[in-house]
């Protein structure tokens, strides 16, 4: 039997976060500088004696993100979101352009839009599914980036006019 993978659960997000990595897990291992069969056990989440520490997470996913894996930053949100918060990537104020503003208000829009579009789809039966549910989280996390998007690049506008 195949295993599903879920975004919102975080032993799950980092393991697939982690096999996403150029050159999957041995080439992570080899990053971090511990053994490769310590790092799978560490990430198999069906392994319940074996867990990365806080440290060992933040290293795979600042390795991750750095190397350009998509959804790097998935585990942090899906831990976040098992305690009922969420966070958003600040961008630099190097990372700011003279459009982004109005670029930006399209993004959040899009999102929401997403989110609304992902909770009618899974309403169309009368029930929400584990797998719909998971979507659903994804596309909040993705507004509520867009809206601390916005609300940082507004901040740095202004603190660039003083």
């Amino acid at each position: 039997m195949t295993r599903k993978y879920l975004d919102m659960n975080q032993h799950d997000a980092l393991y697939k976060v982690a096999r996403s990595y150029p050159g999957g897990i041995d080439a992570l291992a080899q990053q971090m500088g511990i053994s490769v069969n310590v790092l799978r056990n560490k990430l198999a989440p069906t392994i319940a004696s074996h867990y990365p520490s806080f440290e060992e997470v933040s290293a795979i996913v600042d390795l991750c993100h750095g190397a350009g894996v998509t959804d790097a930053h998935l585990p942090l949100y899906a831990l976040l979101s098992r305690h009922g918060m969420t966070a958003f990537v600040v961008p630099s104020p190097d990372q700011i352009g003279e459009d982004d503003l109005s670029q930006t208000v399209c993004k959040v829009m899009s999102q929401v839009g997403a989110v609304a579009e992902a909770v009618s789809n899974a309403l169309m039966d009368g029930k929400v599914t584990v797998a719909e549910a998971d979507l659903i989280e994804r596309e909040f996390q993705g507004a509520l980036s867009a809206l601390g998007a916005w609300r940082a690049r507004l901040r740095i506008k202004a603190e660039q006019q003083k």
